[in-house]
Formats: C-alpha cells, sequence, structure tokens
C-alpha cells in the first residue's frame, strides 16, 4: 500500500511538473488560433481556428527577415564556437603545461558573468569595430557566452576518449589537425550536437545584445522583434500576433530537441561516469 501511495505521489509530481512546463507554450497556441473578440475568452480550446494572427505577423511587418537574421546568427554562432572549442579542446586536455586547471575554471567563470556586466564595453568594442547595427556584432557578443561552455563540454568529453586511439594516430604518421579531425570528432557526435544545440537556443533567444546593438528593423533579430510589436496604442497591444509569433519561433527549437533528444542526453551525462 506504501508502494502503491509513493508511485501515485510520485506521478502526480511529475504530472504538475509536466502542466507546468508545457502549459504556457500550449495557452500561445490557443490564443494565437483566436479572433481578437475571443482571447479574453477562458476556454480550453478555441471555438473557431482562425489563421489571421499569423498571417498579420507577417504581412506587417519584416518578420521572415528577422527570422532569417536570426537562423544566420544562430548557425554562425553554432559554428564558429564548435569549431575553436574543438581546437582548444585538445591541449587542454591532452597536453600538459603550467595553469591548465586554473585556465580552465577562468574559461568557465567567463560564462558566469551576467550581460548587463559587460554590455556597457561589448558596446564600446562593437563601436570601436564599426559592427553597430550589423549581424556580426551579435555573433562576436554571443560567443562570449556560448563558446567558454562549449570549451569545457567538449574538453570534459575528449579527456575521456582513450589514449590508445592518439598512440596509434601518432604512430601512423597523423599530424594534430588530422588526430582531432579524423579520430576524435566522429567520436565526439552526442557533445557536439548537445553543445551545438545549447548554444544555437542561447543564441536564438537572446534579446538585451540584440536590443543595444541593432537599430534598423532589417538587422534585428525576432527577439527583439517580438518584443517591438505594438498596436495603435500602448494599452492595445495586439496579443494574437504576439503569440503567433512566439509559436512560430518556438516550434523550430522544440523539433530540433525532439530529433536530437538522445544525443542531447548521451552529451549530458559524458562523462559523469568512469570507467
Amino acid at each position: 500500500m506504501k508502494k502503491i501511495a509513493l508511485r501515485a505521489g510520485f506521478a502526480g509530481l511529475v504530472g504538475l511538473i509536466v502542466l507546468y512546463s508545457i502549459f504556457p507554450f500550449y495557452y500561445a497556441i490557443v490564443t494565437s488560433l483566436k479572433d481578437s473578440g475571443d482571447l479574453f475568452r477562458a476556454e480550453l480550446f478555441p471555438a473557431r481556428l482562425n489563421l489571421d494572427n499569423y498571417a498579420a505577423v507577417f504581412r506587417e511587418q519584416a518578420f521572415g527577415e528577422n527570422i532569417a537574421n536570426s537562423v544566420l546568427v544562430s548557425a554562425s554562432v553554432v559554428g564558429l564556437s564548435l569549431g575553436l572549442a574543438l581546437l582548444a579542446a585538445y591541449p587542454l586536455c591532452r597536453i600538459p603545461f603550467r595553469g591548465r586547471a586554473t585556465l580552465l575554471m577562468t574559461i568557465l567563470g567567463v560564462s558566469m558573468f551576467p550581460q548587463v556586466a559587460v554590455l556597457s564595453g561589448m558596446f564600446e568594442l562593437i563601436r570601436a569595430l564599426g559592427l553597430y547595427n550589423n549581424l556580426l556584432s551579435m555573433t562576436l557578443s554571443y560567443m562570449i557566452f556560448s563558446l567558454p561552455f562549449t570549451v569545457w563540454v567538449l574538453t570534459t568529453f575528449m579527456r575521456e576518449l582513450p589514449q590508445e586511439l592518439e598512440d596509434a594516430a601518432m604512430i601512423d604518421g597523423a599530424s594534430t589537425l588530422t588526430l582531432i579531425v579524423r579520430i576524435y570528432l566522429p567520436l565526439m557526435g552526442p557533445a557536439m550536437v548537445t553543445t551545438g544545440l545549447l548554444a544555437f537556443i542561447t543564441a536564438w533567444n537572446e534579446f538585451l545584445f540584440a536590443l543595444t546593438f541593432t537599430l534598423s528593423t532589417e538587422q534585428r533579430t525576432i527577439p527583439v522583434a517580438i518584443g517591438l510589436i505594438s498596436g495603435a496604442s500602448q494599452h492595445e497591444l495586439p496579443w494574437g500576433n504576439i503569440m503567433a509569433a512566439s509559436v512560430t519561433v518556438t516550434v523550430p527549437v522544440v523539433l530540433l530537441v525532439l530529433a536530437f533528444q538522445r544525443r542531447i542526453v548521451s552529451g549530458l551525462t559524458a562523462g559523469a561516469v568512469k570507467g
């Protein structure tokens, strides 16, 4: 009887957590499919499905261009972060040198700074480089937080790979770059997918830097574009359009997580148990 009660309590707790996590997204979907007159009517399912909010989002502003900007920035952040982190992970885990542990902790500590703490310094740097109101400014600034975490995870994962693989490759005359690309890279799929997806989601959702470093509508990413959606007045926000835009940009991320969930779990648990 006690086991049944424990299982029932555990199931109830899991159900509450799932409901708490999923309900906001469900509410956004339902709201995005309602007419403006039905937005504040309490109902689990809309009486009539209406796609006008989705059409209005793309018709009334350059939302398609904003999505393309976010895809370009997020993809470039992922590519650069993974490439640089992979090259940095090898010396950090395979080449002994003084201060290696301190350097690793410093790299990880950089990612713990809040964005607002480095905002003014980044703004001056972006302006000095002539990148203000340019997508490259967001790529550069996002890597401050994505690259340290990526380096840390890939270093931890690579440390668990057998040293014999490197020794055998070196005996066969492989260079360091060949060793990284041909030997280690194929084995680091789970860690690469995990860190790449987390970097993508971080860049996809980032708001503060995107708002500060861009000025024109054509250079904005989707978080800023959604945040600046406004109605006829400040007191008449088009909630239907806002929810439709939120659903549009959330669905691709959800599909990516579902598609790579097994590799994500493998990458997150890499190094947790040392055999």
